[in-house]
């Protein structure tokens, strides 16, 4: 087991844009859309934690190589009535590739969104039926040449 060797590829421009959706109940989407969350904003702590998460890739991820991240743009939308979508677009002048750290950003965006907002989600059973995280997925990668 070994980190890949970047030793000899040389520092380029490199960007990758990730995607992921949590499906909510409608009434706690519309307690997002009216500021009635008792944790506060979710959409606005999930851009925090996604840029966090970012810069904290290669911690968390075995053999993921440290990067100098250049941008973290995080854009959290209520969809519908029942979804919120996290895109994470992750830049760096690099040797490698931003993927991962654009995948981590939008990982833990939804995960924060879902602890903000879990305690809505219950049924009267104590059960969270509704709630999925899910399509988490690169959207578009680019290096330039």
């Amino acid at each position: 087991m070994a980190m890949i060797d970047v030793s000899g590829k040389t520092d380029v421009l490199r960007e990758a844009t990730a995607l992921g959706t949590i499906h909510l109940k409608p009434e706690t989407i519309k307690r997002i859309q009216e500021g009635k969350i008792a944790k506060g904003d979710p959409l606005y702590t999930a851009k925090i934690a996604a840029i966090l998460a970012a810069k904290k890739t290669s911690e968390l991820i075995p053999l993921c190589h440290p990067l100098p991240l250049t941008n973290v743009e995080v854009y959290p939308k209520v969809l519908d009535e029942t979804i919120v979508e996290v895109s994470a677009t992750v830049k760096t002048r690099a040797q490698t590739g931003v993927e991962m750290e654009a995948l981590s950003a939008v990982s833990i965006a939804l995960l924060t969104i879902w602890d903000m907002t879990k305690q809505y989600e219950k049924d009267t059973d104590g059960q969270y039926p509704s709630t999925v995280i899910q399509n988490i997925h690169v959207t578009r990668k680019y290096k330039q040449v």
